[in-house]
């Protein structure tokens, strides 16, 4: 079978058989004992991964593994030469990586670099966590995971971002269905709802809902109307986001189908976005017809997720990324540019997609961010893998289903050899595409490569002034995936392209949210905190000038108390949400009744987004160009 991305082929993972395990490739190269590392340097880690070996290693073994990284060695490693001395390896702790482990492990093969599966005592160049943040404690390094994403990324965080930078640029954010957020929003869906249909009886809507932390399809359903006995049922139980369904996809072989595509969030400040070259179409199994109240109970028909059609019998395994249940996009796009199909066009759309989702989400995860690693402080800096579920209309407009902050990246399948005996099985189409993702991704966020950072973003800036169209080519059409020509020995060209701050010119309007989200922090009193509390608003509210003879601190005063009564009172889980939503509420509650509605700030004031607040700031009182006297 041909290798796929570049490395090793799919049995060079572990094979694994419920209740047991057996081996099925050689190890990471990181043991002592018999094996040996890549350029001929013993490895110390071989005794610790034996069967029968203790779970952690001896002090011993650490410090050799030490005296090994650091030292010379002396063999015919390339550029080495007779008695060189090779850079220490990157050091990668791989302890918490879960589902992304063997993937993980074929990348740090290919990358020569040093892993260590139990941790260690010394610090790790990398992190890789499986869940978030902290799933340990980590002081420095890089770690691939942002705090605060999972919250973001959830249904109503995300709806509720999106939402309203559709009410600030409603055509530049018009890829995301429209939402209500449940059950707080249930008599303004059921209103909305039954206007539309009064204007426009033709109007024969689908909804989908989708629960608030629901994952791989857990409890989404569709629903033809508003009264649906289960809708009304479970609103108490489990917060949703319900949106209009989407009746037309583009079908391939009469299925429906979306893109997971991976995205790379290098940095937060400045903003560094890579878009991968390449993802994963995931198929329903059944042949798609228009959503009926005789056929809405079928998920095989209506819902892509890999997790639910893996159980259906008609299922396809497939060693080729041209067919099967799973497919890589490019095949997708190879077979639309066959038809006449604009994929530049395709392509171009999807990246604008990205970035402008970004943006919506970058200002609170700011603010998430300086609460676990508060300027100043020692701390990691970190990255993030994201998940991108996108569903390609029949028009071949994009629109985007949801971000997920764990993709999985698992490169085997489960199969049934006997009733309730199952095995992991490669799978070369999840290997191709997910392999490259982490391997290249570890590539960008190489500790030893960044001297040439700064090299790297004067490159990247004088692109995004000279070149205004975007991404006027498909990924078939040898664009450049990194600003930096140097390719590693041995490796293949990267598969993630550099989309922000490349495109940065076309995008830049889009954030003026940040230097208010920049200047919100800067309120927050105490480093660390997601809270503004009464003293810092009323600081923020004196330092812009804000208040008059017609409203006093003491107003400022009752609306805090206000506001934050009528947000407890959503029963909205703030360990979930985050604090950070609630007082930016807080914030865009005061300005917009105060500058734009100029009505009783107490009475009857209903918070809307902390965009829109950034929309009227910039229109009324200019806190733009304060933030940036004051930042």
């Amino acid at each position: 079978m041909a290798t796929r991305g570049g490395g090793p082929g799919p049995g060079a993972g572990l094979r694994r058989r419920r209740g047991g395990m057996e081996a099925a490739g050689t190890g990471t190269g990181t043991g002592t004992g018999t094996g040996t590392a890549p350029g001929g340097c013993a490895s110390a880690r071989e005794a610790a991964e034996a069967p029968g070996s203790p779970a952690l290693p001896s002090r011993r073994a650490e410090v050799e593994e030490e005296r090994e990284a650091a030292g010379p060695c002396r063999g015919a490693e390339a550029g080495g030469g007779r008695g060189g001395r090779r850079p220490p390896r990157v050091t990668v702790d791989s302890s918490k990586a879960k589902t992304s482990l063997e993937a993980l492990k074929i990348s740090l093969r290919q990358l020569r670099w040093r892993e260590f599966p139990f941790g260690r005592r010394l610090p790790c160049d990398i992190y890789w966590h499986g869940v978030s943040f902290h799933d340990n404690d980590i002081f420095s390094g890089q770690v691939n995971k942002f705090p605060g994403m999972t919250e973001m990324v959830r249904k109503i965080t995300l709806s509720r971002a999106v939402r309203t930078m559709q009410d600030l640029f409603p055509v530049e954010y018009n890829f995301y269905p429209r939402s209500w957020i449940l059950p707080e929003e249930f008599p303004l869906f059921v209103d909305e709802v039954q206007m539309m249909k009064e204007s426009d009886p033709s109007w024969k809507p689908t909804f989908i809902v989708k629960p608030d932390g629901g994952c791989q399809g857990d409890g989404i359903y569709l629903v033809k109307d508003p009264s649906d006995v289960r809708l009304t049922g479970s609103l108490q139980n489990r917060p949703a986001v319900v949106q209009e369904y989407i009746c037309k996809p583009l079908l391939v072989d009469k299925l429906k189908f979306d893109i997971r595509l991976y995205v790379l969030l290098k940095s937060l400040e400045p903003l560094e976005i890579y878009v991968a070259k390449d993802g994963l179409s995931r198929f329903c199994t059944e042949p798609y017809q228009e959503p009926t109240v005789k056929n809405l109970h079928q998920v095989f028909m209506h819902l892509t997720n890999y997790s639910l059609n893996i159980h259906s019998g008609n299922f396809i395994h497939s060693d080729n990324a041209n067919t099967g249940s799973k497919r890589t996009f490019s095949s997708i796009l190879c077979r639309l540019s066959s038809r006449g199909a604009d994929v530049k066009k395709v392509w171009s759309d999807i990246i604008s997609l990205v970035i402008k989702t970004i943006i919506a989400l970058t200002p609170e995860l700011k603010v998430y961010y300086q609460s676990d690693i508060p300027a100043g402080k020692p701390g990691p800096t970190c990255f993030q893998i994201l998940g991108f579920d996108i569903l390609l209309m029949k028009n071949l407009k994009p629109m985007l289903l949801e971000v997920n902050a764990n993709p999985s990246m698992r490169i085997e399948h489960e199969q049934e050899l006997s009733p309730g005996v199952f095995e992991n099985v490669p799978s070369p189409v999840d290997e191709e595409v997910k392999v490259a993702v982490i391997r290249d991704t570890l590539r960008l966020v190489d500790p030893q490569k960044k001297k040439r950072k700064n090299t790297q973003s004067q490159t990247s800036e004088q692109v995004s002034e000279t070149k205004d169209e975007l991404l006027d080519a498909g990924p078939a059409d040898g664009l450049e995936y990194d600003t930096s020509k140097t390719t590693e020995a041995g490796l293949p060209s990267l598969c993630l392209k550099q989309v922000f701050p490349k495109y940065a010119k076309q995008f830049n309007y889009l954030r003026l949210v940040d230097k208010v989200a920049a200047l919100f922090i800067r309120f927050l009193g105490v480093k660390g905190t997601t809270k503004l509390g009464p003293t810092g608003f009323r600081t923020f509210i004196r330092n812009c000038k804000l208040s008059n003879s017609n409203f006093s601190m003491a107003s400022v005063d009752i609306l805090y108390i206000d506001i934050t009564r009528r947000w407890n009172s959503m029963g909205i889980d703030h360990r979930e949400s985050g604090n950070a939503i609630l007082y930016l509420k807080i914030l865009e509650a005061f300005l917009v009744q105060h500058i734009l509605l100029q009505a009783p700030l107490v009475a009857n004031c209903a918070p809307v987004s902390f965009l829109h607040l950034m929309w009227v700031v910039g229109l009324n009182v200019n806190v733009l160009r304060m933030a940036e006297r004051l930042l």
